[in-house]
């Protein structure tokens, strides 16, 4: 399990003096890009690859407040991906110094062409390296249908 390690900072914390909403997605996000820098998915990698990942969404469960002052560790571990690499997701966790569990986010995103603006596979090599991440119990080989389970359809202002 790939984990990383924050100090909760005063401006991550909301007017209930608590971790915000906002920062657990930047944690996970640090820790995201944090493990694709160190295995093959670091700026100039994606530049020379002209690929970018794009969120679908990001399902966050609460399960204990979290307050400055002690550090939090947040780990990754990959719930899903599609054969072709194109689509993914992550198991996130959030942890205090005791082990106790304080936070959980489901998220799935995917892979697009920074010239098309459209999904894509990813090199072989790249799908080998988001391979090695730990797998989740629940694991699973991601589907098209998969990203459309929540049945979330854009319904435009008229």
């Amino acid at each position: 399990m790939y984990t990383k390690e924050f100090e909760v900072r005063w401006n991550d914390i909301d007017a209930n003096r608590h971790l915000a909403n906002s920062a657990y997605i930047n944690y996970m996000s640090h820790t995201r890009l944090s493990f694709m820098q160190k295995n093959g998915f670091g700026q100039a990698d994606m530049v020379r690859h002209n690929i970018g990942p794009v969120v679908f969404y990001e399902h966050m469960f609460y399960f204990k407040e979290v307050f400055p002052g002690k550090p939090i560790k947040v780990s990754m571990e990959l719930k899903g991906i599609s054969e072709d690499g194109m689509y993914f997701s992550f198991l996130h966790n959030f942890y205090d110094q005791r082990g106790r569990n304080l936070a959980r986010c489901e998220m799935m995103a995917g892979w697009i062409d920074l010239n098309t603006r459209k999904l894509r596979a990813i090199p072989e090599e790249l799908l080998e390296n988001l391979n090695t991440l730990s797998k989740t119990d629940d694991f699973y080989t991601i589907t098209k249908e998969h990203t459309r389970r929540h049945g979330q359809l854009p319904i435009d202002l008229k």
